[in-house]
């Protein structure tokens, strides 16, 4: 549902065409993905928003039908991509909804370009550099990558543990076959780069994110296994006067296991701030 009302645009970035989805009218809200997944993660979060706003998804750089990756890159350079969108389709100032890459781009992007923000969501992220036991973790999942040109088997069910949670694993098994189908569709050459930038090379963005003065909502998940409460909560705290909200029953993918839930949050966060 909602697929069909949706214009497929491809713009030129920083790191390649971008493939957006655009749709609604209204003020515009952006959505960036998690690592692995494309704009259609947020596609029940659009369906319930577009009647009033125009919703733009985005496949980041090496992920759906966006141009594949060769190099690393820099969030900053994720946050420069922004705003190429945004000048491309002529969008002066948007709303921004991330979720874990996403709400680390949009922490960037908020930090950078605070006149091209109205409000940001930033959902299950960190402002943490990668730790000693993730970086062991994706350090072997780069390599059994790669041997198996994607991500297949037990790389999948072990990308599938750390994005679901018990609850989701248990009662929403349309989410756990839609989560699998997207990590069948990774181009894993093309991923590992955007892998390897997003997770091992992160930078701490504590301080940067202290700069943001404009209204943020962080949200994590109460089953997040990639980024506990605690570290998101963390994130939160480095950003002044930001809102934290747990989302029970949910894991690291909060918007795609709970639209509903999450499109509500959003609605009324723009409501109340934007």
């Amino acid at each position: 549902m909602g697929q069909e009302r949706l214009e497929h645009i491809a713009i030129p970035t920083a790191l390649g065409e971008l493939h957006v989805r655009v749709g609604g009218q209204g003020p515009a809200i952006l959505f960036w993905p998690s690592l692995l997944m494309d704009g259609t993660m947020w596609q029940g979060v659009a369906d319930r928003l577009m009647s009033r706003y125009q919703v733009v998804l985005i496949d980041p750089p090496g992920h759906g039908d966006s141009s594949a990756l060769s190099r690393h890159f820099d969030f900053t350079t994720c946050a420069n991509c922004i705003v190429q969108i945004l000048d491309s389709l002529g969008i002066r100032n948007a709303h921004y909804v991330g979720n874990s890459w996403g709400a680390m781009i949009g922490g960037t992007f908020a930090a950078l370009y605070p006149d091209r923000v109205g409000v940001a969501v930033l959902m299950n992220g960190t402002a943490s550099p990668c730790g000693p036991g993730q970086r062991l973790q994706f350090q072997l999942m780069v390599q059994l990558g790669r041997l198996l040109h994607g991500i297949r088997g037990p790389l999948r069910a072990s990308a599938v543990a750390a994005f679901l949670g018990p609850t989701s694993l248990r009662d929403r098994p349309q989410v756990a076959a839609g989560v699998r189908a997207a990590l069948a569709r990774i181009d894993f050459r093309s991923a590992r780069w955007a892998v390897e930038s997003v997770v091992l090379r992160r930078p701490a963005q504590h301080e940067l994110l202290s700069t943001i003065r404009t209204p943020v909502m962080v949200v994590a998940g109460a089953e997040d296994a990639t980024f506990p409460v605690a570290e998101t909560q963390a994130m939160a705290q480095a950003i002044p006067g930001s809102s934290f909200v747990v989302m029970q029953g949910t894991a690291h993918l909060a918007g795609l296991e709970c639209p509903g839930e999450a499109s509500e949050m959003i609605e009324s966060f723009i409501r109340i701030h934007g």
